[in-house]
């Protein structure tokens, strides 16, 4: 990867197709290099590529918005935003599979994602976010870095990649 310039944008639901399989590669290195992100390793194309293209259905849906992270005109990040909460909870969504390739980290793509998925969070009138990472993770420290609020941990919620068990933090941010 070069040096160039990063951009973010939000892709729509046509595009979001077009890009799962680009998408894939960036969800496939993050396990790869044992982020638990809901996969085991190995992770197959062919799964990955299915991952994206639900998300794609919700994005044409309305259900999330999906955000790129592009340098030099390859994805290299992405995060989304998910308004499926129930009905009590209008002006709350979740953020979800933050990702960066390894390749190009602590370039400061994490924080521009977080910024823009709070700008896009705020453009559809939500007030209140929340999100979940690994404890102890390179995530919990993006994210308490820029203010969000930790809540707690429950051990051993998920799995690694590799399938050793990991705790889990929680956090949310008011944005309202």
């Amino acid at each position: 990867m070069t040096s160039g310039e990063v951009s973010i944008r939000a892709l729509d639901g046509p595009a979001a197709w077009v890009a799962a399989s680009d998408l894939a590669e960036v969800l496939i290195d993050c396990v790869e290099r044992g982020a638990s992100v809901s996969f085991m390793h190995p992770l197959s194309l062919r799964t990955a590529e299915t991952f994206w293209a639900d998300v794609a259905e919700g994005v044409a849906r309305g259900d999330r918005i999906l955000l790129v992270a592009e340098l030099d005109g390859a994805i290299v990040g992405t995060v989304q935003l998910i308004f499926a909460a129930p009905e009590n909870q209008p002006r709350r969504a979740d953020v979800a599979k933050m990702l960066v390739r390894g390749a190009v980290r602590r370039r400061g793509i994490g924080a521009r994602l977080m910024q823009a998925v709070e700008d896009a969070a705020r453009g559809a009138g939500k007030a209140l976010l929340v999100l979940d990472t690994v404890t102890g993770g390179d995530g919990e420290r993006l994210y308490s870095r820029l203010g969000w609020t930790r809540v707690g941990v429950i051990p051993n919620y998920a799995l690694f990649p590799d399938g050793r068990p990991c705790d889990t933090t929680f956090f949310f941010r008011s944005i309202g």
